[in-house]
């Protein structure tokens, strides 16, 4: 017999008036990288965490976050969010509460969304959110514009509500679709064939891209130009500090950097990446635009981290992935030019959520129509990377043979997608 599971995730309204306030309790057997899975969705859902606090004994959970709609992110459907975070845990059976173990994930079928029409700018935002709206996850892209001024686009796309099989939920999709783009719009729905396997690479970067999109450190002036706003470029770039003294059990890890999108979700990656185990965490409110984190954890075998070598990597890891989550590039592709943008995979294969979404709105809100996109992986030594490659069409308002034009570009899709 299994354990009820019906408050295993409660969402509620904020108790202030007024408030666009959410409080999301999650109650739950415990797993490693729990805690990233949790803001792994509530970042693809397009909500900001305010504040946290997180607790378990190693076999039960506790998790109680505090969070807002981000303003330029899709309406939020809150009870699909509280199917999709349980989903995501572990399973309330008396087997698994014992045994400690989850039943493998099936992994949902891939569809092929072909689609044509009239091109314009910011079209194809407009799609990416009709998708994001519909929780429609776009797996890969490839979007191409023919000489007659038409879009020729194939999404690959899951659904995470598993019901694209049938005709009520297709029949949804093409109605908001077809809101979005006229009568002018055509498209097929199939599952994906052999035609998915072949876009999952992107097409070969040269070494000096890959070099410079994928490099360990941010310059000092790359720095300066991708802070939040001039008077926080004296804040703290990251802070990250190990304590053994303050439990008998646990290793204190506390983190400090400025406030981003996804802040919580990039360090609970990395801990899951790293096999770390957190005991109890608190992640404060945000002061001055700086976030800080403490965090009780242990190794996977639960021993405290005490080898210094072990504990330098950690933190260095940490330090890059909080000040670098995102890679964003301007380079030439033969004459044309184009936009970068990469990510981390994590190591179960999940990429970062709303990355496409983030970048379409960069460009509709400055304007610069996109000729060309794909999205694809490319691995390097130590990582898996997830990478958006979009060829730009030549815009007046943007010198794109200048590098102040081209900074300007990328200042902008770098601090929509960091939440600035």
């Amino acid at each position: 017999m299994g354990l009820p599971t019906d408050d295993a995730v409660v969402i509620q309204k904020g108790k202030k008036p007024g408030e666009p306030e959410y409080v999301i309790t999650v109650n739950c057997p415990d797993k490693t990288g729990l805690g990233c899975d949790i803001c792994n969705t509530i970042l693809d859902f397009g909500l900001y965490i305010i504040k946290g606090d997180v607790s378990t004994d190693g076999i039960w959970c506790y998790v109680i976050l505090w969070v807002v709609p981000h303003a330029s992110s899709p309406m939020v459907r809150w009870a699909n969010l509280k199917e999709r975070l349980l989903s995501v845990c572990p399973s309330c059976s008396v087997s698994f509460y014992l045994n400690q173990t989850s039943p493998p994930a099936t992994s949902s079928p891939a569809y092929l969304l072909t689609f044509c029409s009239r091109d314009r700018r910011g079209l194809l935002h407009d799609v990416t959110q009709v998708l994001c709206e519909l929780e429609l996850t776009i797996q890969r892209v490839k979007v191409t514009t023919t000489p007659d001024g038409r879009v020729l686009d194939l999404f690959f796309i899951t659904d995470n509500l598993e019901l694209l099989h049938t005709k009520e939920r297709q029949d949804e999709m093409y109605k908001q679709l077809h809101a979005v783009l006229g009568q002018s719009f055509s498209c097929e729905l199939q599952l994906a064939g052999p035609q998915y396997d072949n876009v999952q690479c992107v097409s070969s970067l040269s070494p000096s891209v890959a070099e410079e999109l994928f490099r360990c450190e941010l310059s000092d002036n790359e720095f300066h130009t991708q802070a939040l706003s001039p008077d926080m470029i004296n804040l703290k770039r990251a802070s990250v500090t190990i304590d053994n003294s303050m439990s008998p059990a646990h290793t204190l890890l506390q983190i400090g950097c400025v406030d981003h999108k996804g802040f919580l979700y990039d360090i609970m990656r990395t801990l899951k990446d790293c096999n770390i185990l957190i005991a109890y965490g608190r992640f404060s409110p945000v002061n001055k635009g700086q976030r800080e984190l403490d965090l009780f954890i242990r190794q996977k075998d639960g021993k405290k981290i005490v080898d210094p070598d072990k504990q330098d990597v950690l933190c260095s890891r940490l330090k890059l992935e909080m000040l670098h989550p995102l890679r964003v590039i301007i380079t030439n592709r033969g004459p044309d030019t184009e936009l970068l943008v990469a990510n981390p995979v994590e190591l179960s294969g999940k990429g970062r959520p709303s990355v496409f979404y983030d970048v379409t709105l960069a460009m509709k809100t400055l304007g610069i129509c996109i000729f060309s996109a794909e999205i694809g992986r490319h691995c390097t030594s130590d990582h898996v990377w997830e990478v958006y490659r979009f060829l730009l069409e030549e815009n007046y308002r943007f010198d794109m043979s200048c590098m102040v034009g081209r900074n300007r570009i990328v200042y902008k899709v770098r601090r929509t997608l960091m939440g600035w």
